[in-house]
């Protein structure tokens, strides 16, 4: 039709970059630049040996779609191209969407992270305060290392937990400064599952801080990295805390 106007393709590389920030942490986003930047092209060996190498639950199969929608509507872009927008899409500050966390048998179907990884991964985000709840609590090495990293490089440790599961014995190598907490008398149970960083990322869900529930058990959570959410998530436990509501005590 004379003076129509040709339709605008719809592009759908762009998004899967974008998702791709949301998805990981800072420096696995700036490691996957590293790789990209020599890259003539979607076809790259190397790049497609570092997908091959992932583990992470879906995210090989993420990384093979960008390469199939690039190899389709921009495969005369480089790799240095690629590297250059996931670094503007890295530095543009914005509130990331919730992520799907899973323990147990991995599928395709579902981009989501492991509960180990990101257990360890939230306590290492954070730079002056540490909260995290659990029923139980046996093992998990990694994360009770990482708790103690923390602690070394000066963040306020708050651990609430069940004191029916003796939970607390799997926090006695940590340090003083370590603050314990356990419901304080009243009906029920302490049963939330929470480990926030700070006031801008939290995990939560229905994995215990066990080995089992780490990495075999069939569990869900969610990782949250947006401050407007989590502040107020913090805030809460942080009131549970308070003395005067008499809620929780020091063990």
């Amino acid at each position: 039709m004379p003076g129509a106007r040709s339709a605008t393709p719809q592009h759908r590389l762009p998004g899967l970059l974008a998702a791709l920030c949301d998805r990981l942490p800072e420096d696995r986003v700036v490691a996957l630049e590293h790789v990209l930047e020599p890259a003539a092209g979607p076809d790259d060996v190397p790049l497609s040996r570092f997908i091959a190498t992932q583990s992470a639950a879906g995210l090989a199969h993420q990384l093979m779609e960008i390469t199939r929608v690039w190899r389709a509507e921009a495969p005369g872009v480089s790799g240095a191209g690629l590297a250059l927008a996931l670094a503007t899409t890295r530095a543009n500050t914005r509130p990331r969407p919730a992520q799907v966390v899973i323990s147990g048998p991995l599928s395709a179907s579902v981009p989501a992270r492991l509960t180990s990884g990101v257990a360890v991964e939230v306590i290492r985000s954070a730079t002056t305060s540490l909260l995290i709840a659990s029923f139980a609590a046996h093992g998990a090495q990694d994360v009770v290392a990482e708790i103690q990293r923390a602690v070394e490089r000066g963040v306020q440790v708050d651990l609430l937990l069940e004191e029916s599961t003796q939970a607390s014995a799997a926090f006695t190598a940590l340090p003083e400064e370590v603050r314990v907490w356990h419901r304080d008398g009243a009906a029920g149970v302490l049963h939330a599952k929470l480990i926030a960083a700070d006031r801008h990322t939290a995990f939560l869900g229905s994995a215990n801080l066990t080995d089992r529930a780490l990495s075999e058990n069939i569990e869900l959570g969610v990782l949250l990295r947006d401050p407007r959410l989590v502040k107020p998530l913090v805030e809460h436990f942080h009131w549970l805390l308070a003395p005067g509501n008499d809620v929780m005590r020091r063990a």
